[in-house]
């Protein structure tokens, strides 16, 4: 407890900059006389710390200390002290402690200029919750049940190893071992309807290297779309894989997967996306289009 104090009150001290004992005595709920023992320990330790009196005396430690003790140049200070504002995308307390004290060790100011919000427009909070949840488990290698929902709209019920998390194209997955298929596996957050921690630990494996997708790869579709989609098409693709017409509408050209997925994709721009390649998948969307319109006509 009293090294732990001794600590507190160092960084305490490295991000005020300055203390009365009094202050210091009712911040960790000690005597004041305890809190002058603390300092001469700290003292002691080689940390210089000093104590002035007077109107605007109190306990300091020299400015100087922390630069002339870290091993780490300003900018390694600034980049760790960034890396570490990137991983408090949530409200966790432990982590923005570690922050605080980060920030008094090395002497600089935390910027607070990143945020993170998980959550979709207009949702609630589940989306963080299931982040923090995945996070845990990765971190203390936790297995975890889980109901998914593949791209064909079956749903299953899946016991995973969480791995590793993984931002790619906009959307987050979860690197698992899937006990149920005995192999690696990448799951997409949001087809996760339910997920619970378990009470049973693994020990962790590295995941293979494999294709951008674990199904395999996919046929290069042709897409054409009016210009009214372009903030659509933009958002949704790279930038090399379009091309402009005199008209003003978009020639998409990319590696997609042909499955119920795609076909709702399709179906949400309306009349204004057209598949000019391959020809089948023309079919196919015409036919679906065909049986949405028989079954919501007047």
């Amino acid at each position: 407890m009293k090294e732990s104090r001794l600590f507190r009150i160092v960084y305490y001290l490295l991000d005020k900059g300055h203390a009365t004992a009094p202050e210091l005595a009712e911040k960790f709920e000690v005597s004041i006389r305890t809190i002058y023992r603390d300092i001469d320990v700290i003292s002691s330790a080689g940390i210089p710390v000093y104590v002035t009196t007077g109107r605007n005396g109190g306990i300091e430690i020299l400015d100087s200390y922390v630069l002339e003790k870290s091993i780490f140049s300003d900018k390694e200070k600034q980049d760790i002290m960034a890396a570490l504002q990137s991983l408090a995308v949530i409200d966790n307390t432990y982590e923005k402690e570690i922050l605080i004290k980060l920030s008094a060790l090395f002497n600089i100011r935390s910027e607070n200029w990143f945020e993170v919000d998980f959550s979709r427009w207009g949702g609630k909070t589940q989306d963080n919750d299931k982040f923090e949840l995945l996070k845990a488990a990765v971190i203390g290698h936790q297995a975890v049940s889980i109901t998914y929902v593949s791209s064909y709209g079956t749903q299953s019920q899946r016991k995973i190893h969480p791995l590793k998390l993984l931002y790619k194209s906009k959307e987050w997955y979860i690197k698992a071992y899937c006990t149920y298929k005995q192999d690696f596996r990448i799951f997409k957050f949001n087809r996760i309807t339910d997920l619970a921690l378990l009470d049973e630990h693994f020990t962790p494996v590295d995941f293979p290297d494999l294709q951008d997708d674990p199904n395999g790869t996919y046929n290069r579709i042709i897409i054409k779309f009016s210009k009214e989609m372009a903030y659509r098409v933009y958002d949704e693709f790279e930038a090399e894989n379009i091309g402009k017409q005199k008209d003003g509408s978009l020639i998409v050209s990319a590696e997609m997967p042909e499955d119920s997925w795609l076909i709702g994709y399709l179906l949400s721009f309306g009349t204004q996306a057209e598949v000019l390649e391959p020809a089948y998948l023309r079919k196919v969307l015409s036919n679906k289009a065909r049986k949405i319109y028989e079954m919501n006509k007047p």
